[in-house]
């Protein structure tokens, strides 16, 4: 049955969605199946069943429900994003040593990948689409961070890292920074995309050094995305492509039902 509000009920259309976008940003850290039954607790309000226009009667009208308050989510994280904040900054002697591993396999399966043919390649809204070695990229300006790295599954550690600021490299490669999403693919099979803003802030960095030595495989060689103004999954790390485009790119956990945005 479709749920619907009480008659002559003033439906406050903007108060449901800054709640439900509330609730959704509190959940990202539950599992797919405890997401459901947080969604069915959450909608148990009529206004938010009249918000996704869904029908809530079984698992798949709860996902597509789940899948359109994500969106709203992710709108409302895009409309609060101050693309001059800083994220904070740590002295050295905060660094965690040693730096968490993670990834969605273990440590002895990080594929190997060779230096001297590596080729970054740059595709999409951008004028120059060719590929990049890794001593063209090591030859750009660059500036290091001590950031924290916030894992959606509950830790977090410091780390420093070294590299191109990314917003210069998106300018050098003469990107469309009108565009909507900046499209990453890994070594290592995994996919991810962000948003233009974040793209280009300060603090987001072409990682190619992790605390003044050059990048280990561990932690992403030959390069990976350091952006402290997101949650852990949406750093890529093994960066073998880059791409511009205005097409919703989506990522290998967003896929799965993780919230695009992906804002700490």
């Amino acid at each position: 049955m479709i749920i619907k509000p009480p008659a002559r009920m003033a439906i406050d259309h903007q108060a449901v969605l800054n709640e439900a976008a509330s609730r959704i940003s509190r959940s990202r850290t539950i599992s797919h199946a405890g997401r459901r039954n947080f969604l069915r607790r959450s909608l148990t309000l009529g206004g938010i069943a009249m918000l996704t226009g869904c029908a809530l009667v079984d698992e798949a009208s709860v996902d597509t429900a789940l899948s359109r308050i994500s969106r709203i989510n992710d709108d409302v994280q895009g409309w609060l994003f101050d693309p001059n904040r800083l994220a904070p900054t740590y002295p050295e002697s905060m660094i965690t040593r040693p730096f968490p591993f993670n990834a969605y396999y273990g440590e002895d399966q990080v594929r190997e990948v060779e230096e001297s043919s590596f080729r970054l390649e740059v595709t999409g809204m951008v004028a120059d689409k060719r590929k990049w070695a890794l001593s063209e990229l090591r030859a750009m300006p660059q500036i290091d961070q001590v950031t924290r790295h916030i894992c959606v599954e509950g830790w977090s550690a410091i780390g420093k890292w070294g590299g191109v600021p990314f917003g210069s490299f998106l300018r050098q490669v003469g990107a469309d920074l009108s565009a909507r999403y900046v499209g990453f693919k890994c070594t290592d099979d995994y996919y991810t995309s962000i948003d233009m803003a974040t793209a280009v802030h300060p603090q987001t960095v072409l990682a190619l050094t992790y605390d003044g030595q050059p990048l280990p495989l561990k932690y992403g060689f030959p390069m990976k995305l350091r952006m402290p103004t997101k949650l852990g999954y949406k750093n890529p790390k093994h960066i073998q492509a880059i791409f511009v485009t205005n097409t919703y790119p989506g990522g290998y956990w967003e896929d799965q039902g993780y919230n695009w945005f992906g804002g700490s």
